[in-house]
């Protein structure tokens, strides 16, 4: 039932996709285009999981193996990429520039990079959730609710802009 002047819940679905268009095209710039419906998945994916310890329920990216699970996506995406732009020949090249011997230190930050978003995003998911349970068997009145605001909502939101934001940059560097 979608209209051409959007009322109800249409206005804040076409707002959160604009949001995203804007966002990560922004980011990946024109080349990297096609990659913002799956960038917009995992940002929204992030987002509602991360916010789902506001309704006292298990985060999921508390769990390692969804971070790291995450991050290895990332990665084939940031390698696919490089060589859907490039090709396989360009991007073996891409590493061993400016010179052959920054290979090796090119090829480590390729796996270095996955492994910065796995743990970033895990820590402080686990931190935040650590911090709670507590911060409600100290005080479990009413403390509690600002700060699962703050953990739960603002850090939570944060940190899935943060991973979704480097992804961006990691593709948006493969493909120039």
């Amino acid at each position: 039932n979608l209209k051409v002047i959007p009322e109800g819940p249409q206005v804040y679905v076409e707002a959160l996709v604009g949001f995203i268009y804007n966002f990560i095209g922004g980011l990946v710039g024109e080349k990297g285009k096609r990659y913002i419906p799956f960038l917009g998945t995992i940002l929204i994916y992030l987002g509602c999981a991360n916010i789902s310890g506001f309704f006292r329920a298990k985060p999921p990216t508390k769990d390692l193996n969804v971070t790291a699970g995450l991050a290895i996506i990332s990665l084939f995406l940031i390698i696919y990429s490089g060589i859907h732009e490039k090709g396989l020949k360009g991007y073996i090249h891409s590493y061993v520039e400016p010179m052959p011997m920054m290979a090796a230190i090119n090829i480590l930050e390729l796996f270095t990079r996955p492994l910065s978003l796995c743990m970033r995003l895990f820590g402080n998911v686990l931190g935040a959730f650590v911090l709670m349970e507590l911060i409600t068997h100290i005080a479990p009145a009413i403390v509690p609710l600002p700060f699962s605001c703050y953990f739960d909502f603002f850090d939570g939101l944060l940190q899935a802009y943060v991973f979704v934001l480097l992804t961006s940059l990691f593709i948006s560097e493969s493909i120039e």
